[in-house]
């Protein structure tokens, strides 16, 4: 563990951690400062707020699924820093318009023809800032750690990724929304000086052409990875826990408002917890193996994560609401006699969730040449997308037949079960 943190003292490490760090700051205060607002001040309905939510999932997922492909091209065959100085340069431009959606909603001014469509258009935005900057964060890492390094700087890189998210989580709970929307105009400005810092990583190919063919580029990328067996029992297992995240942070707005009868400042209370639990895990198994990449804890993990999802369906099943028909704050929340168990068992889903992921996202970018890490990074960010984006759909068909947010529970607790069994055939094959 020290021996992982010491990398924060070194420039081949700590300008990109700070940089990343900022970036997922900056995309889910914006984002989730943009839901909050419209679950609770714009619709009024448990399935309206569940189809914007989930609406919210999948367009910020799209270009994950459409531009990864080329992403990796980018990654593989220029320099990884480069490609980062003008990826967080448009962050400040798709920042700047994110910002006037958000003071037009904050003002009522043409909400549902203007501002709406405006923060939809920026958070796709941001998907697609965080399309070419995902393959070069954990590419990147093989290039400037040494071997014995990478599962270390990989658990630092998502412990801090989810750090990052729990602020901006946060954040985007307790501030006013105007305020907000001067914050991730700043935040994108500093995120560009840092990556500014960030050393040199040119690329180990001869320079190739690039397909920017997004459709035949995907499929070549996606097919010419995931015929290796290792590597498409790790991406496949990885693509079922971000179905299961996704359906889970789609949920947490309308099931905290119209189940447990909380406000605003307690669903970021959930989004924060599960980040928190997210960075233990990840820096716990890293403990666990002792800097060694490894699947061999990765089943019993995901089983641990859907059996506390289970125990989170029970506990909201028999949560007591509010009397009074208001909703709880944040204060009434914690005093509530179930508080702490439903905050334990979400602790326990997204602690074993961390533990289950880090290894396997270590895993893929050491399992290949260094040459190759971007573009395998890539295609697990394409089949990734692609069940987050089944997994809203999944959410909105649920919803669609009258299944409450509690009984979805259930569904994503029994999605861990094949997770688990991938990932069991995964160290079988490589352990």
């Amino acid at each position: 563990m020290q021996a992982s943190l010491r990398l924060l003292s070194k420039r081949r490490f700590l300008p990109l951690f700070v940089t990343q760090m900022l970036g997922a700051f900056n995309d889910n205060l914006f984002k989730n400062a943009m839901v909050l607002f419209v679950v609770y001040q714009v619709y009024n309905d448990e399935r309206s707020e569940t189809w914007f939510s989930a609406l919210a999932t999948g367009i910020f997922i799209l270009p994950f699924f459409l531009l990864s492909a080329l992403s990796g091209q980018l990654a593989d065959q220029r320099d990884k820093a480069g490609i980062i100085r003008i990826v967080k340069a448009a962050e400040i431009a798709i920042m700047a318009v994110g910002a006037v959606g958000l003071a037009l909603i904050w003002s009522g001014i043409a909400v549902h023809l203007i501002a709406i469509p405006l923060l939809l258009l920026t958070l796709f935005a941001m998907g697609v800032h965080s399309t070419f900057f995902g393959p070069i964060k954990y590419a990147i890492l093989p290039q400037h750690l040494r071997d014995e390094e990478v599962l270390g700087g990989t658990g630092l890189v998502e412990a801090g990724t989810y750090i990052a998210i729990l602020a901006g989580t946060i954040l985007a709970g307790l501030i006013p929304i105007e305020i907000a929307a001067v914050a991730i105009v700043l935040v994108a400005i500093i995120g560009y000086v840092s990556g500014r810092e960030v050393p040199a990583a040119p690329s180990l190919l001869n320079e190739q052409g690039i397909d920017f063919h997004i459709i035949r580029s995907s499929i070549a990328l996606v097919r010419g990875t995931m015929h290796i067996r290792r590597l498409y029992l790790a991406i496949m297992s990885i693509s079922l826990f971000w179905a299961v995240g996704s359906i889970l942070f789609i949920q947490f707005p309308p099931l905290v408002k119209n189940v447990l009868t909380a406000d605003k400042s307690v669903a970021s209370l959930f989004l924060a917890i599960f980040s928190i639990g997210i960075a233990i895990g990840s820096i716990a198994i890293n403990r666990l193996l002792g800097g060694k990449v490894s699947a061999r804890y990765a089943p019993v993990s995901v089983l641990g994560m859907g059996a506390c999802i289970v125990g989170f369906h029970l506990v909201c099943a028999m949560w007591t609401p509010s009397a009074d028909g208001g909703l709880l704050s944040f204060e009434d929340f914690l005093a509530h006699p179930m508080a702490i168990a439903l905050s334990a068992c979400l602790l326990g889903v997204s602690t074993f969730g961390g533990m289950f992921v880090v290894p396997l996202y270590a895993f893929m970018t050491t399992t290949v040449e260094k040459s190759e890490a971007a573009r395998t990074v890539a295609a697990n960010n394409i089949v990734n997308a692609g069940a987050m984006v089944l997994g809203s759909l999944l959410t909105l068909a649920l919803s669609a037949v009258g299944m409450s947010v509690v009984a979805q529970l259930l569904v994503v607790a029994i999605l861990c079960v094949p997770c688990a069994w991938l990932a069991w055939r995964l160290h079988k094959a490589c352990d």
